[in-house]
Protein backbone atom coordinates (compact mmCIF):
# COMPACT_ATOMS: atom_id res chain seq x y z
CA UNK A 1 0.00 0.00 0.00
CA UNK A 2 2.82 2.39 0.88
CA UNK A 3 4.55 1.58 -2.45
CA UNK A 4 1.38 2.31 -4.40
CA UNK A 5 0.95 5.60 -2.53
CA UNK A 6 4.58 6.53 -3.21
CA UNK A 7 4.19 5.81 -6.93
CA UNK A 8 0.98 7.83 -7.01
CA UNK A 9 2.67 10.80 -5.34
CA UNK A 10 5.60 10.65 -7.80
CA UNK A 11 3.26 10.56 -10.77
CA UNK A 12 1.16 13.38 -9.31
CA UNK A 13 4.30 15.44 -8.67
CA UNK A 14 5.47 14.96 -12.26
CA UNK A 15 2.13 16.04 -13.68
CA UNK A 16 1.71 19.03 -11.40
CA UNK A 17 5.29 20.13 -12.03
CA UNK A 18 4.74 19.74 -15.75
CA UNK A 19 1.65 21.88 -15.59
CA UNK A 20 3.47 24.73 -13.86
CA UNK A 21 7.00 24.38 -15.24
CA UNK A 22 5.94 25.87 -18.53
CA UNK A 23 5.40 29.62 -18.46
CA UNK A 24 1.80 29.74 -19.59
CA UNK A 25 1.23 32.58 -22.04
CA UNK A 26 -2.08 34.21 -21.28
CA UNK A 27 -4.61 33.25 -23.91
CA UNK A 28 -6.13 36.16 -25.81
CA UNK A 29 -9.51 35.08 -27.15
CA UNK A 30 -10.82 37.83 -29.46
CA UNK A 31 -14.57 38.58 -29.50
CA UNK A 32 -14.85 37.17 -33.05
CA UNK A 33 -13.89 33.69 -31.92
CA UNK A 34 -16.83 31.49 -30.96
CA UNK A 35 -16.79 28.18 -29.02
CA UNK A 36 -14.46 29.85 -26.55
CA UNK A 37 -14.51 27.12 -23.89
CA UNK A 38 -13.19 24.57 -26.38
CA UNK A 39 -10.39 26.92 -27.42
CA UNK A 40 -9.35 27.50 -23.79
CA UNK A 41 -9.41 23.72 -23.26
CA UNK A 42 -7.03 23.03 -26.16
CA UNK A 43 -4.80 25.95 -25.16
CA UNK A 44 -4.30 24.65 -21.62
CA UNK A 45 -3.91 21.03 -22.72
CA UNK A 46 -1.13 22.09 -25.10
CA UNK A 47 0.52 24.22 -22.40
CA UNK A 48 0.37 21.28 -20.01
CA UNK A 49 2.04 18.97 -22.55
CA UNK A 50 4.75 21.56 -23.24
CA UNK A 51 5.33 22.05 -19.52
CA UNK A 52 5.49 18.34 -18.80
CA UNK A 53 7.90 17.83 -21.71
CA UNK A 54 10.21 20.57 -20.47
CA UNK A 55 10.07 19.26 -16.91
CA UNK A 56 10.93 15.67 -17.87
CA UNK A 57 13.74 16.85 -20.13
CA UNK A 58 15.11 18.96 -17.26
CA UNK A 59 15.16 15.84 -15.08
CA UNK A 60 17.10 14.03 -17.81
CA UNK A 61 14.41 11.37 -18.16
CA UNK A 62 13.58 11.95 -21.83
CA UNK A 63 13.66 14.62 -24.52
CA UNK A 64 11.05 17.33 -24.93
CA UNK A 65 10.40 16.41 -28.55
CA UNK A 66 9.84 12.72 -27.69
CA UNK A 67 7.22 13.57 -25.06
CA UNK A 68 5.33 15.81 -27.48
CA UNK A 69 5.46 13.19 -30.23
CA UNK A 70 4.14 10.55 -27.84
CA UNK A 71 1.27 12.81 -26.77
CA UNK A 72 0.31 13.67 -30.35
CA UNK A 73 0.58 10.10 -31.63
CA UNK A 74 -1.55 8.93 -28.71
CA UNK A 75 -4.68 10.43 -30.28
CA UNK A 76 -6.42 7.39 -31.81
CA UNK A 77 -7.15 7.59 -35.54
CA UNK A 78 -10.73 7.29 -36.73
CA UNK A 79 -11.71 4.19 -38.66
CA UNK A 80 -13.36 4.30 -42.07
CA UNK A 81 -15.02 1.18 -43.40
CA UNK A 82 -15.29 2.70 -46.87
CA UNK A 83 -11.52 2.67 -47.45
CA UNK A 84 -8.75 0.20 -48.06
CA UNK A 85 -5.81 1.36 -45.91
CA UNK A 86 -2.29 0.07 -46.43
CA UNK A 87 1.15 1.10 -45.18
CA UNK A 88 3.86 1.06 -47.84
CA UNK A 89 7.18 2.69 -48.68
CA UNK A 90 7.91 5.04 -51.56
CA UNK A 91 11.63 4.47 -51.91
CA UNK A 92 12.62 4.52 -48.19
CA UNK A 93 9.79 6.82 -47.11
CA UNK A 94 6.83 5.52 -45.11
CA UNK A 95 3.44 6.26 -46.61
CA UNK A 96 -0.11 5.26 -45.86
CA UNK A 97 -2.35 4.65 -48.85
CA UNK A 98 -6.12 5.23 -48.73
CA UNK A 99 -8.20 3.85 -51.57
CA UNK A 100 -12.01 3.77 -51.89
CA UNK A 101 -13.58 0.31 -51.75
CA UNK A 102 -16.14 1.35 -54.36
CA UNK A 103 -14.83 0.23 -57.79
CA UNK A 104 -14.51 2.70 -60.64
CA UNK A 105 -14.24 2.24 -64.39
CA UNK A 106 -11.78 5.08 -64.89
CA UNK A 107 -8.75 6.56 -63.18
CA UNK A 108 -9.14 8.64 -60.04
CA UNK A 109 -7.58 11.81 -58.72
CA UNK A 110 -4.68 11.26 -56.33
CA UNK A 111 -3.87 13.40 -53.29
CA UNK A 112 -0.50 13.48 -51.52
CA UNK A 113 -0.92 14.91 -48.02
CA UNK A 114 2.02 16.27 -46.00
CA UNK A 115 1.29 16.57 -42.29
CA UNK A 116 2.16 19.58 -40.15
CA UNK A 117 4.22 19.60 -36.96
CA UNK A 118 7.10 22.01 -37.71
CA UNK A 119 9.17 19.18 -39.15
CA UNK A 120 9.43 17.64 -35.66
CA UNK A 121 6.04 16.05 -34.92
CA UNK A 122 3.34 14.09 -36.71
CA UNK A 123 3.16 10.69 -38.40
CA UNK A 124 1.05 8.44 -40.62
CA UNK A 125 -0.64 7.10 -37.48
CA UNK A 126 -3.24 9.81 -37.92
CA UNK A 127 -6.14 8.93 -40.18
CA UNK A 128 -5.63 11.84 -42.52
CA UNK A 129 -1.87 11.63 -42.89
CA UNK A 130 -0.58 9.99 -46.03
CA UNK A 131 3.15 10.59 -46.09
CA UNK A 132 5.62 10.25 -43.20
CA UNK A 133 8.77 12.22 -43.83
CA UNK A 134 11.68 11.83 -41.40
CA UNK A 135 11.64 14.28 -38.50
CA UNK A 136 14.07 16.77 -36.96
CA UNK A 137 16.21 16.90 -34.90
CA UNK A 138 17.26 13.31 -35.68
CA UNK A 139 17.13 14.13 -39.39
CA UNK A 140 18.06 17.81 -39.81
CA UNK A 141 16.34 20.26 -42.13
CA UNK A 142 15.92 20.04 -45.15
CA UNK A 143 15.52 16.24 -44.94
CA UNK A 144 11.75 16.72 -44.54
CA UNK A 145 11.49 18.55 -47.88
CA UNK A 146 13.73 16.02 -49.61
CA UNK A 147 11.55 13.14 -48.40
CA UNK A 148 8.34 14.85 -49.52
CA UNK A 149 9.81 15.60 -52.94
CA UNK A 150 11.08 12.02 -53.34
CA UNK A 151 7.67 10.61 -52.34
CA UNK A 152 5.89 12.91 -54.81
CA UNK A 153 8.16 11.93 -57.69
CA UNK A 154 7.77 8.23 -56.86
CA UNK A 155 3.98 8.49 -56.70
CA UNK A 156 3.73 10.38 -59.98
CA UNK A 157 5.83 7.74 -61.70
CA UNK A 158 3.71 4.90 -60.30
CA UNK A 159 0.30 6.61 -60.04
CA UNK A 160 -1.37 4.25 -62.51
CA UNK A 161 -0.49 1.28 -60.28
CA UNK A 162 -2.95 2.77 -57.75
CA UNK A 163 -5.64 3.59 -60.29
CA UNK A 164 -4.69 7.28 -60.33
CA UNK A 165 -4.43 9.50 -63.38
CA UNK A 166 -0.83 10.87 -63.25
CA UNK A 167 -2.05 14.15 -64.76
CA UNK A 168 -4.49 14.60 -61.87
CA UNK A 169 -2.23 14.51 -58.80
CA UNK A 170 -2.80 17.12 -56.09
CA UNK A 171 -0.42 17.89 -53.25
CA UNK A 172 -1.78 19.18 -49.98
CA UNK A 173 -0.54 20.12 -46.52
CA UNK A 174 -1.54 21.90 -43.34
CA UNK A 175 0.63 24.39 -41.43
CA UNK A 176 4.28 23.38 -41.97
CA UNK A 177 2.91 20.60 -44.18
CA UNK A 178 1.62 23.47 -46.33
CA UNK A 179 5.18 24.82 -46.41
CA UNK A 180 6.39 21.47 -47.70
CA UNK A 181 3.59 21.23 -50.26
CA UNK A 182 4.39 24.72 -51.59
CA UNK A 183 8.12 23.97 -51.74
CA UNK A 184 7.55 20.66 -53.53
CA UNK A 185 5.23 22.32 -56.06
CA UNK A 186 7.95 24.88 -56.78
CA UNK A 187 10.59 22.16 -57.16
CA UNK A 188 8.39 20.32 -59.67
CA UNK A 189 7.76 23.18 -62.11
CA UNK A 190 10.80 22.49 -64.30
CA UNK A 191 10.51 18.69 -64.33
CA UNK A 192 10.11 17.61 -67.93
CA UNK A 193 10.15 13.87 -67.15
CA UNK A 194 6.85 13.98 -65.23
CA UNK A 195 3.32 15.33 -65.77
CA UNK A 196 2.53 18.68 -64.19
CA UNK A 197 0.83 18.70 -60.82
CA UNK A 198 -2.89 19.31 -61.18
CA UNK A 199 -3.19 21.53 -58.09
CA UNK A 200 -1.84 22.39 -54.65
CA UNK A 201 -3.90 22.83 -51.48
CA UNK A 202 -2.31 24.94 -48.74
CA UNK A 203 -4.11 24.91 -45.39
CA UNK A 204 -3.04 27.85 -43.17
CA UNK A 205 0.55 27.43 -44.43
CA UNK A 206 3.75 28.89 -43.00
CA UNK A 207 5.31 30.54 -46.06
CA UNK A 208 7.98 32.93 -44.82
CA UNK A 209 10.41 33.34 -41.94
CA UNK A 210 11.48 36.87 -42.87
CA UNK A 211 8.91 39.11 -41.16
CA UNK A 212 7.25 38.13 -37.88
CA UNK A 213 5.65 41.58 -37.55
CA UNK A 214 3.03 41.38 -40.28
CA UNK A 215 -0.48 42.51 -39.24
CA UNK A 216 -1.62 38.96 -38.46
CA UNK A 217 1.37 38.39 -36.18
CA UNK A 218 0.56 41.56 -34.27
CA UNK A 219 -3.19 40.96 -34.13
CA UNK A 220 -2.96 37.28 -33.11
CA UNK A 221 0.27 37.13 -31.13
CA UNK A 222 -1.52 35.68 -28.08
CA UNK A 223 -4.32 33.76 -29.80
CA UNK A 224 -4.25 29.97 -29.27
CA UNK A 225 -3.06 27.59 -30.50
CA UNK A 226 -0.12 28.99 -32.45
CA UNK A 227 1.21 31.96 -30.47
CA UNK A 228 3.71 34.32 -32.09
CA UNK A 229 6.58 33.42 -29.75
CA UNK A 230 5.79 29.71 -30.12
CA UNK A 231 5.95 30.03 -33.91
CA UNK A 232 9.42 31.57 -33.85
CA UNK A 233 10.69 29.15 -31.20
CA UNK A 234 9.53 26.03 -33.04
CA UNK A 235 10.93 27.39 -36.31
CA UNK A 236 14.37 27.96 -34.80
CA UNK A 237 14.33 24.50 -33.20
CA UNK A 238 13.45 23.01 -36.59
CA UNK A 239 16.49 24.73 -38.09
CA UNK A 240 18.61 23.84 -35.03
CA UNK A 241 19.38 27.52 -34.37
CA UNK A 242 20.10 29.47 -31.19
CA UNK A 243 16.89 30.39 -29.35
CA UNK A 244 18.48 33.52 -27.88
CA UNK A 245 17.32 35.54 -30.91
CA UNK A 246 13.59 34.78 -30.45
CA UNK A 247 12.81 38.15 -28.84
CA UNK A 248 14.90 40.04 -31.37
CA UNK A 249 13.14 38.39 -34.32
CA UNK A 250 9.74 39.08 -32.77
CA UNK A 251 10.34 42.84 -32.78
CA UNK A 252 12.50 43.62 -35.80
CA UNK A 253 12.54 42.70 -39.50
CA UNK A 254 16.04 41.77 -40.62
CA UNK A 255 16.51 41.73 -44.39
CA UNK A 256 19.69 40.88 -46.35
CA UNK A 257 20.75 43.72 -48.62
CA UNK A 258 20.15 41.68 -51.77
CA UNK A 259 16.55 40.99 -50.68
CA UNK A 260 15.55 44.59 -49.91
CA UNK A 261 13.84 45.28 -53.25
CA UNK A 262 12.23 41.83 -53.36
CA UNK A 263 10.90 42.32 -49.83
CA UNK A 264 9.14 45.52 -50.85
CA UNK A 265 7.70 43.75 -53.89
CA UNK A 266 6.71 40.42 -52.37
CA UNK A 267 6.45 40.64 -48.58
CA UNK A 268 5.58 44.24 -47.86
CA UNK A 269 2.55 44.79 -45.60
CA UNK A 270 1.38 47.21 -48.33
CA UNK A 271 0.31 44.11 -50.27
CA UNK A 272 -2.13 43.13 -47.52
CA UNK A 273 -5.66 44.57 -47.85
CA UNK A 274 -6.42 47.30 -45.33
CA UNK A 275 -9.34 45.41 -43.81
CA UNK A 276 -6.85 42.89 -42.42
CA UNK A 277 -4.79 45.48 -40.56
CA UNK A 278 -5.72 46.23 -36.93
CA UNK A 279 -6.09 49.87 -35.93
CA UNK A 280 -2.98 49.79 -33.78
CA UNK A 281 -0.84 48.07 -36.44
CA UNK A 282 2.73 49.33 -36.67
CA UNK A 283 5.05 47.97 -39.39
CA UNK A 284 8.20 46.36 -37.99
CA UNK A 285 11.43 48.30 -38.26
CA UNK A 286 13.57 47.01 -41.11
CA UNK A 287 17.28 46.55 -40.50
CA UNK A 288 20.06 45.14 -42.61
CA UNK A 289 21.46 41.88 -41.30
CA UNK A 290 24.83 41.84 -39.64
CA UNK A 291 27.22 39.25 -41.04
CA UNK A 292 26.80 37.08 -37.94
CA UNK A 293 23.00 37.25 -37.94
CA UNK A 294 22.88 36.72 -41.70
CA UNK A 295 24.71 33.42 -41.34
CA UNK A 296 22.39 32.39 -38.51
CA UNK A 297 19.22 33.30 -40.42
CA UNK A 298 20.39 32.17 -43.87
CA UNK A 299 18.00 29.16 -44.14
CA UNK A 300 14.99 31.43 -43.58
CA UNK A 301 15.66 33.14 -46.93
CA UNK A 302 15.68 29.82 -48.79
CA UNK A 303 12.42 29.11 -50.73
CA UNK A 304 12.42 25.60 -49.25
CA UNK A 305 11.79 27.18 -45.82
CA UNK A 306 10.11 30.35 -47.12
CA UNK A 307 8.29 29.53 -50.41
CA UNK A 308 6.99 33.11 -50.52
CA UNK A 309 10.45 34.37 -51.57
CA UNK A 310 10.73 32.13 -54.66
CA UNK A 311 11.60 33.86 -57.92
CA UNK A 312 8.87 35.16 -60.23
CA UNK A 313 9.85 32.65 -62.92
CA UNK A 314 8.96 29.83 -60.51
CA UNK A 315 5.75 31.37 -59.15
CA UNK A 316 4.41 31.89 -62.69
CA UNK A 317 4.57 28.15 -63.44
CA UNK A 318 2.74 26.89 -60.35
CA UNK A 319 -0.48 24.87 -60.67
CA UNK A 320 -3.98 25.90 -59.72
CA UNK A 321 -4.04 26.61 -56.00
CA UNK A 322 -6.43 26.43 -53.07
CA UNK A 323 -5.40 28.51 -50.06
CA UNK A 324 -7.17 28.40 -46.70
CA UNK A 325 -6.52 31.16 -44.16
CA UNK A 326 -7.95 31.83 -40.71
CA UNK A 327 -8.68 35.28 -39.33
CA UNK A 328 -7.26 34.49 -35.90
CA UNK A 329 -4.00 32.90 -37.00
CA UNK A 330 -0.51 34.45 -36.99
CA UNK A 331 0.07 32.79 -40.40
CA UNK A 332 -2.96 34.42 -42.03
CA UNK A 333 -0.93 37.04 -43.91
CA UNK A 334 1.49 34.47 -45.32
CA UNK A 335 -1.48 33.04 -47.19
CA UNK A 336 -2.74 36.48 -48.27
CA UNK A 337 0.68 37.47 -49.63
CA UNK A 338 1.11 34.18 -51.50
CA UNK A 339 -2.38 34.51 -52.94
CA UNK A 340 -1.47 37.93 -54.35
CA UNK A 341 1.84 36.71 -55.81
CA UNK A 342 0.12 33.79 -57.53
CA UNK A 343 -2.71 35.91 -58.92
CA UNK A 344 -0.28 38.59 -60.12
CA UNK A 345 1.30 35.88 -62.29
CA UNK A 346 -1.97 34.56 -63.65
CA UNK A 347 -2.22 31.43 -61.46
CA UNK A 348 -5.83 30.52 -60.65
CA UNK A 349 -6.43 30.71 -56.89
CA UNK A 350 -9.43 29.55 -54.88
CA UNK A 351 -9.32 31.28 -51.51
CA UNK A 352 -11.22 30.19 -48.41
CA UNK A 353 -11.02 32.55 -45.45
CA UNK A 354 -12.49 31.35 -42.16
CA UNK A 355 -13.59 34.47 -40.30
CA UNK A 356 -14.00 32.52 -37.05
CA UNK A 357 -11.04 30.23 -37.70
CA UNK A 358 -7.79 29.80 -35.79
CA UNK A 359 -4.66 27.76 -36.46
CA UNK A 360 -5.44 24.06 -36.27
CA UNK A 361 -9.19 24.36 -36.73
CA UNK A 362 -9.28 22.14 -39.86
CA UNK A 363 -6.98 19.59 -38.19
CA UNK A 364 -9.53 19.18 -35.38
CA UNK A 365 -12.42 18.75 -37.84
CA UNK A 366 -11.23 15.19 -38.47
CA UNK A 367 -12.07 14.12 -34.92
CA UNK A 368 -15.84 14.44 -34.90
CA UNK A 369 -18.33 16.73 -33.19
CA UNK A 370 -16.81 16.60 -29.69
CA UNK A 371 -13.44 18.08 -30.71
CA UNK A 372 -14.25 19.90 -33.93
CA UNK A 373 -15.17 23.55 -34.47
CA UNK A 374 -17.81 24.88 -36.87
CA UNK A 375 -15.18 26.89 -38.74
CA UNK A 376 -13.02 23.79 -39.24
CA UNK A 377 -15.93 21.76 -40.60
CA UNK A 378 -16.71 24.59 -43.00
CA UNK A 379 -13.09 24.69 -44.17
CA UNK A 380 -13.01 20.92 -44.68
CA UNK A 381 -16.15 21.09 -46.81
CA UNK A 382 -14.62 23.82 -48.97
CA UNK A 383 -11.53 21.67 -49.53
CA UNK A 384 -13.72 18.72 -50.58
CA UNK A 385 -15.70 21.01 -52.92
CA UNK A 386 -12.45 22.17 -54.51
CA UNK A 387 -11.24 18.59 -55.02
CA UNK A 388 -14.56 17.66 -56.60
CA UNK A 389 -14.30 20.62 -58.97
CA UNK A 390 -11.03 19.60 -60.59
Amino acid sequence: MELILAIFLVVLTVFVAGAFYYEHPKAEIPPGLTERKKIYFFHYILNFCLGLAKFLEKLGLTSEVYVLRTAMDGIPPLKDNHLFIKDLRFEKIKVRIYQPKIPTTGQRRGVLYFHGGVGQFGSIRKKFKQQEYRLAPEYPYPTQFEDCLAATIHFMRTAEDYGVDPTCVIICGDSSGGTLAAAVAQAMVNREDLPKLRAQILIYPFLQGVDFNLPSYQQNKGVPILLKERTITFGLKYLNKDLSIVEELSKTVYIPEDLQLKYQKWLSPDNIPEEFKPRDYKPGKIHLLSEELHELAKPTFDPVFSPLVAEDTVIAQLPETFILTCEFDVLRDDGLLYKKRLEDHGVKVTWCHLEEGFHGTVFLAFYGRMLSFRSGVKGLRRIVDFLNSI
